[in-house]
C-alpha cells in the first residue's frame, strides 16, 4: 500500500466518473467490483515489518479500528468527490462531529454553532461543557452575531448549509473569511447538498462532515460518517484520535457507501427535481401557512443558493395553518398520519420520501427556548423527497391535509 491518504489519480476526471471509479484500489485478483475486507487484523512478514507498521514506519494495513483496504476506497472516493485532500470514515454522523471536536477542541475552547442544527448536534455540544468546552449559538445567516461571538477561546466555527430542518443558506465565502481572519477553523456539515450539489471546501471551509447514512448511501441501509479536509489536518489531528478511540467504520458498510456514491449524482438531481416541484404545490396549498425550500424565489437566501449550490436538495420544510400551538401541533400530526406512501421516520436522505414532525422527534430534546431559537415551531414538517413521482407525494399529502380541514370544520361548526 502506498501512502494512506495519498491523492487519487483520477482526481482530475469529471465528478460522474470519479463517483464511479474514484478510490478503486484492485487485488491482485483483478477484481473490477470493490473488494470487501472483512478482517480485524493484517498479516506480516515478519516482526520487522509489524514493528515498522506499529511505528508509523511503513506504510501498510494494521488494525481495522483505524486502517482497512475497503474503507480506505470509501475514503478517497469522497475525499475526491469533496474535493478535499484526505477523508477519515466513522460509524455516524454523529461519530464524525464527535471526533472532530474532540480532536481539535482542549478544555478552555470556546466554540460557535448556528442555533438552527440537528437536534444530537445541539446535545453533543452541550455535552462538551462537562470537558471545559464551551459553546454559543448564533444565527445562521447573521453575519455580525458570529462577528460578536468571537472570544479570544474560539477556536471552531460549526454550521449546517442548508440547515435542519429550515433549510437556510450559510454564505460560506463570508463566514470562512471571518473565521480566517481569527484563526478559526470553520466545520461544514454539507449531508443535506452532497458534493454533487455543494463543495464546501472549494469556499474556504477547512472540514467538511458528512453523516454517510443520509445521501451518501441513499437508500436507508447502514450508518455511517466522514471527516474530508487538509492531509494535515486528517493526518496529524483526526487520525490519532480516531485511532485511539475507535468509532471505526465497519468495512461492510464502507463498501455499501461505495456502491451508493456510483448514483448518487443522478439521485441529488432527480430528488432536488421533484422536491422543487412539491414545494410549489406545497405554497399555494391554503392549508399551508409558509414553505422552507432555497429553490422558491420567496426563500430569503434563494439568490445564495443559486451561487453556491448546483441544485437546491430534497428537504422541503412547510408551516401547517393554525392558530395556536396546540392546534399547530394536532393539524401536523394530522398531515402526518394521513401519509399512506410517505415513510414516518426521522431518517432522511432515502430513495423513499420520509416525513417527520421536528418539534417532537429529532429536535424533541431541544429546550423550548432552543426550539424557538431554532425556528422550530408546532406547525413544521420536515418532508425529504424522495424518487417517486411527485404527483402520488402530492397526492399522499393531500389526503393529510383534508383530514386536516376536517378538524378544522369540526371546531368552526
Amino acid at each position: 500500500m502506498d501512502d494512506y491518504f495519498a491523492p487519487d489519480p483520477l482526481n482530475d476526471l469529471d465528478f460522474s466518473t470519479r463517483a464511479v471509479r474514484a478510490g478503486t484500489d484492485r487485488t491482485a485478483f483483478g477484481e473490477h467490483g470493490e473488494a470487501m475486507f472483512l478482517t480485524s487484523s493484517f498479516v506480516f512478514d515478519n516482526a520487522a515489518q509489524a514493528a515498522a507498521r506499529f511505528g508509523n514506519q511503513d506504510p501498510g494495513y494494521v488494525y481495522s479500528r483505524f486502517t482497512n483496504p475497503t474503507v480506505r476506497q470509501f475514503e478517497r472516493r469522497l475525499a475526491s468527490l469533496e474535493q478535499g485532500e484526505a477523508c477519515i470514515a466513522t460509524a455516524s454522523g454523529m461519530a464524525a462531529i464527535m471526533t472532530t471536536a474532540m480532536a481539535l477542541l482542549k478544555a478552555g475552547d470556546h466554540l460557535v454553532c448556528a442555533s438552527a442544527v440537528f437536534g444530537a448536534t445541539y446535545q453533543l455540544f452541550n455535552m462538551l461543557e462537562r470537558f471545559g468546552i464551551s459553546c454559543s449559538y448564533v444565527p445562521l445567516t447573521d453575519l455580525q452575531a458570529w462577528e460578536q461571538a468571537i472570544r479570544p477561546q474560539t477556536r471552531m466555527f460549526y454550521i449546517e448549509t442548508p440547515s435542519n430542518p429550515l433549510t437556510e443558506i450559510a454564505d460560506l465565502q463570508a463566514l470562512a473569511a471571518l473565521a480566517r481572519s481569527h484563526s478559526i477553523s470553520l466545520v461544514v456539515d454539507n449531508c443535506f447538498c452532497t458534493p454533487a450539489l455543494q463543495l464546501p471546501l472549494a469556499h474556504g471551509a477547512d472540514i467538511v462532515i458528512h453523516s454517510a447514512t443520509k445521501y451518501i448511501d441513499g437508500q436507508g441501509r447502514i450508518l455511517g460518517g466522514a471527516i474530508v479536509g487538509r492531509r494535515a489536518l486528517i493526518h496529524d489531528q483526526i487520525l490519532p484520535l480516531m485511532r485511539m478511540t475507535g468509532p471505526t467504520l465497519s468495512a461492510f458498510n464502507a463498501w455499501v457507501l461505495i456502491k451508493g456514491m456510483e448514483t448518487l449524482s443522478l439521485r441529488m438531481e432527480q430528488q432536488s427535481e421533484h422536491a422543487l416541484t412539491i414545494a410549489h404545490w406545497l405554497q399555494a396549498h391554503p392549508g399551508v401557512a409558509r414553505v422552507f425550500y432555497p429553490g422558491l424565489k420567496s426563500h430569503p437566501q434563494h439568490a445564495l443558493a443559486s451561487a453556491q449550490q448546483r441544485r437546491f436538495g430534497a428537504i422541503v420544510a412547510f408551516e401547517v395553518c393554525g392558530k395556536d400551538d396546540q392546534a399547530l401541533r394536532e393539524h401536523a400530526w394530522s398531515v402526518i398520519d394521513h401519509c399512506k406512501v410517505i415513510s414516518i421516520t426521522g431518517n432522511l436522505g432515502d430513495t423513499k420520501s420520509t416525513i417527520t414532525h421536528p418539534a417532537t422527534t429529532t429536535h424533541g430534546r431541544l429546550t423550548p427556548q432552543a426550539r424557538a431559537q431554532a425556528g422550530i415551531g408546532e406547525g413544521l414538517i420536515r418532508l425529504a423527497v424522495g424518487l417517486e413521482s411527485p404527483r402520488d407525494v402530492c397526492a399522499d399529502l393531500e389526503r393529510g391535509f383534508q383530514a386536516m380541514q376536517a378538524l378544522l370544520a369540526g371546531r368552526s361548526g
